[in-house]
């Protein structure tokens, strides 16, 4: 069984920085896309960022451009999010998804799940 465990998130204020990590356990890890997606309260899961296979291919969603970074370590079996200059809008529960995505910012085409990590940011 194919299991994705999140970590990193907390509660910190407007500027600073996270790093979520995402483990990946119970499967191959280099077979799948990774993907990064949150959801606020009351409102819809969002993309956040993804990253292919190899690396070699990353996309950010347009409001976390030039204070996100996703990367992966295929030794390790993890992916991380880096979170910079982080702002209030940026809080929400943020899930790791994995997957064989060919669209990589579309939630339904990832099969494998974490239970998320809170990020608060205060103003």
């Amino acid at each position: 069984q194919v299991r994705l465990a999140e970590s990193g998130g907390g509660l910190v204020q407007t500027g600073d920085s996270l790093r979520l990590a995402c483990v990946v356990s119970g499967g191959t890890f280099n077979d799948y896309y990774v993907g990064w997606f949150r959801q606020a309260p009351g409102n819809e899961r969002t993309f956040v960022a993804a990253i292919s296979r190899s690396g070699g291919d990353s996309q950010l969603a347009d409001p976390v451009k030039g204070r996100f970074t996703i990367s992966r370590d295929n030794i390790k079996n993890t992916v991380v999010l880096q979170l910079n200059s982080l702002i209030p809008e940026d809080t929400a529960v943020y899930y790791c998804a994995a997957g064989f995505a060919y669209d990589m910012r579309r939630a339904g085409q990832y099969d494998y799940w974490g239970q998320g990590t809170q990020v608060t940011v205060s103003s």
